[in-house]
């Protein structure tokens, strides 16, 4: 049986105020992104805070959407399409965390983008986004790679992640994303 008390409490120690785990829809990502709206309506929020933080949640959320990978539910894994998403609040900003299955022949690759970025600076990382908007190169699932790059863009803080490799076919990818209020990035 789950001990829904520890889970809650580990959710209030990390000032979790929005989860979700399940497919990831359209009306979904609507209906996150208006209570996120509200909730940061509600605590008075500075407006440019909220604009980097909606502009986050949409990436994050769009690559969810569009990214992850259908898992075969015959090797083991529960949930054939399946993510996390978590939302949390803290002095400085707000931490966004996302997890999803992806194909462990992936992970190389990927890994090598994820670590381009983090080793860019914010200058840089302006002109690689216009270098890859230029280029034209669109993904099997039809984005230029651009979510993460936006991403370290607009919070100007390294992106962290891991895999876990769960079986000879599937790993799970997470991601914790930082939004905080003093960060001097670009809009």
């Amino acid at each position: 049986m789950i001990d829904i008390y520890d889970l809650y409490n580990r959710m209030e120690a990390n000032n979790i105020m929005l989860s979700f785990k399940g497919d990831i829809t359209d009306d979904l990502m609507g209906s996150i992104l208006q209570i996120m709206e509200s909730r940061m309506n509600d605590k008075n929020e500075e407006p440019k805070l909220k604009k980097k933080v909606y502009n986050v949640l949409v990436e994050c959320l769009q690559n969810l959407y569009h990214h992850i990978d259908k898992a075969d539910t015959s090797v083991g894994i529960k949930t054939a399409r399946s993510a996390i998403f978590m939302i949390g609040f803290g002095d400085n900003g707000y931490s966004i965390y996302t997890g999803n299955y992806i194909k462990t022949q992936k992970v190389f690759d990927f890994r090598g983008k994820l670590d381009k970025i983090n080793s860019l600076k914010q200058d840089e990382l302006k002109s690689y986004y216009k270098e890859m908007l230029n280029n034209e190169q669109m993904s099997e699932k039809g984005g230029a790679g651009l979510g993460m790059i936006d991403i370290a863009r607009k919070t100007g803080e390294k992106l962290k992640y891991d895999f876990y490799e769960l079986n000879d076919g599937y790993s799970f990818f997470s991601l914790n994303i930082k939004v905080v209020s003093h960060s001097n990035s670009e809009q």
